[in-house]
């Protein structure tokens, strides 16, 4: 070693400190790289994509190739750096003053810069370095297999089973922070699609059907010119058809069906004829979860469910329309038509809703946040927490909202002025 010259001592180390760095830099790389996007980029044949994700099939024998090529440059720089420090300095405090000299050189030139470089850019420095990484596993597989053999054979003294899966499952939530930080790579309406349907689960059919004391049918208790009447005059395609009561309901009309019986002379329409051009009802738990009565409708080839609760009694009705609606937003109904109705803005900032409003709907119009793990309807809301029907106009505050009751009966609050208080946590 003596009668090496000093330049190429340091020029040995100089290579074996670019290849420390090369290692370092690799490893953060490969593990940092988004995995999904690898996964895309090699189903459409990208051979940087193909070659990583061959590489992360295996992690164990990847992070052995390069420990071992990061620890043989790292081992035999302290070798050089010893011996150019026993030439230049000489004594015993020479070794020692090399060692120092080099952590410091192996810190910010091999680890902390090369490292804080591939984190920036995992994917690029990834592609690069699988060229040199996908021989390199051949090359050495004798001394990864020795390694990987020991290592995998003292995790499973452990107890400890490893997976070799490139990709994490990712549970809704996860999937939902996935979504949200996409920021400027999905438009925003269709990042609120993606979120919406992943809410689906959270919400169940009773969440968003039409209660049953605005539903609008077809007693066969009326008479048919009564019924005619309702046809013609009716603003939905559906009608469900019952005798007396909803919860007798025989059948779902289509109007498109009426024309099939109606000939122009109404004497002829009997109640026979709205009965035997109906479809069959088609009843649904109002437990139902929303993604599962997405699918229901489309093995039921329905877009219309009257819901029941536990004892069979019909709460109201669910349809396609209000589901998609769930998810796209609203498109059958206009939102500001619908607030004139029942939430109204006041000149003073506080707005008159109706005591019959869903909470959901108010929520989504204002961008509020009433509770919704209890009643659907603001007056089932005010009743809950009052536990009475108040003989006389009250106020009160449920989290930072203050209520005011407008207008009372004998059954429910009809009106409230409400606003939110925002000084309020």
């Amino acid at each position: 070693m003596n009668d090496i010259p000093i330049e190429l001592l340091f020029g040995i180390l100089a290579a074996l400190l670019v290849t420390s760095a090369f290692f370092s830099g690799s490893e953060t790389a490969m593990m940092a790289i988004n995995r999904y996007r690898l996964k895309h980029l090699s189903k459409k044949g990208h051979h940087g994509a193909i070659r990583v994700e061959q590489l992360l099939q295996r992690p164990d024998r990847l992070i052995g190739l390069i420990l071992i090529g990061n620890n043989l440059a790292n081992n035999f720089a302290a070798i050089i750096t010893g011996i150019i420090a026993a030439r230049l300095i000489g004594g015993d405090t020479g070794p020692i003053i090399g060692g120092v000299i080099l952590t410091l050189f192996m810190l910010v030139f091999a680890e902390v810069t090369p490292k804080t470089l591939a984190t920036l850019y995992s994917e690029r420095i990834s592609f690069w370095a699988s060229l040199i990484l996908k021989p390199l596993s051949y090359l050495l597989m004798p001394a990864v297999m020795l390694v990987n053999g020991i290592s995998n054979g003292l995790t499973k003294m452990l107890g400890i089973h490893k997976a070799h899966s490139t990709i994490e499952h990712l549970d809704p939530e996860e999937l939902r922070t996935v979504v949200d930080e996409a920021g400027e790579l999905i438009p925003d309406q269709h990042q609120g699609m993606l979120l919406n349907i992943l809410d689906l689960e959270k919400s169940t059919a009773e969440d968003i059907m039409i209660p049953r004391n605005e539903v609008a049918g077809l007693d066969l208790e009326d008479d048919v010119d009564t019924l005619l009447e309702k046809i013609r005059t009716s603003e939905y395609t559906r009608l469900p058809v019952y005798t007396n009561d909803l919860n007798n309901v025989v059948g779902i009309l289509h109007l498109r069906n009426v024309a099939r019986f109606l000939h122009g002379d109404d004497t002829l329409v009997t109640k026979d004829n709205i009965l035997s051009f109906s479809d069959d009802p088609y009843f649904v738990p109002e437990s139902t979860p929303l993604h599962t009565q997405l699918l229901n409708f489309q093995t039921q080839k329905s877009r219309m469910a009257l819901v029941v609760n536990e004892y069979g009694e019909v709460q109201g009705i669910v349809t396609m329309e209000d589901l998609l609606e769930e998810i796209v937003g609203d498109f059958t109904t206009n939102i500001a038509e619908e607030s004139e109705e029942d939430i109204i803005e006041q000149d003073d900032g506080t707005y008159k809703i109706h005591g019959g409003t869903f909470i959901r709907d108010i929520n989504r119009n204002l961008d509020w946040a009433l509770p919704t793990d209890g009643p659907k309807t603001l007056n089932g809301l005010a009743m809950e927490y009052m536990e009475r029907i108040p003989d006389a106009n009250v106020s009160f505050t449920i989290d930072q909202y203050i209520f005011e009751t407008e207008e009372i009966t004998d059954k429910m609050i009809g009106w409230f002025r409400v606003h939110m208080d925002e000084t309020i946590q």
